[in-house]
């Protein structure tokens, strides 16, 4: 493969897991600039998410990020499982994306229900664990504002 890919240049050994890293950012021809954001929720290579905890929260923070930060493209799910890759129009401070996620982790910890949890909204609704969702918030939650105080 010729085409560099960013995550793979991070040594995920290195790094402490809960953080939020601005990955990169890219300048459309018309001069808007797009911005990539890594959540990590979990250690690499030591934990990962199951995958309904991990698509309970994609379809929570959905709408709950986009309440707390403007201008979000898209909120995904990282293949590996140990959190998300937000892409938002604009570019934000690792701080201020950090302190969007703690008000959406708290929003998600008192959810009672799952967004479009049905098979006309979502392609796979029947994997999806609210209990463990809320569960991986708390812990996230607990150490991001232990970090952005």
């Amino acid at each position: 493969m010729k085409v560099i890919v960013e995550s793979f240049t991070m040594d995920h050994t290195k790094v402490k897991a809960p953080f939020v890293r601005k990955c990169g950012n890219i300048q459309t021809p018309r001069g808007d600039v797009i911005t990539k954001y890594d959540l990590r929720f979990t250690q690499p290579n030591v934990d990962a998410m199951p995958t309904g905890a991990v698509h309970a929260l994609e379809h929570l923070m959905a709408g709950y990020l986009r309440e707390e930060i403007e201008d979000i493209v898209d909120i995904s799910p990282m293949g590996c499982r140990t959190g998300f890759y937000l892409i938002k129009i604009g570019e934000s401070t690792e701080e201020e994306i950090a302190k969007g996620l703690i008000a959406t982790l708290k929003k998600v910890i008192v959810s009672d229900e799952i967004p479009a949890l049905n098979p006309v909204q979502c392609g796979n609704y029947r994997d999806m664990s609210l209990f463990g969702g809320k569960e991986y918030a708390k812990e996230v939650l607990a150490k991001l504002e232990e970090i952005y105080k």
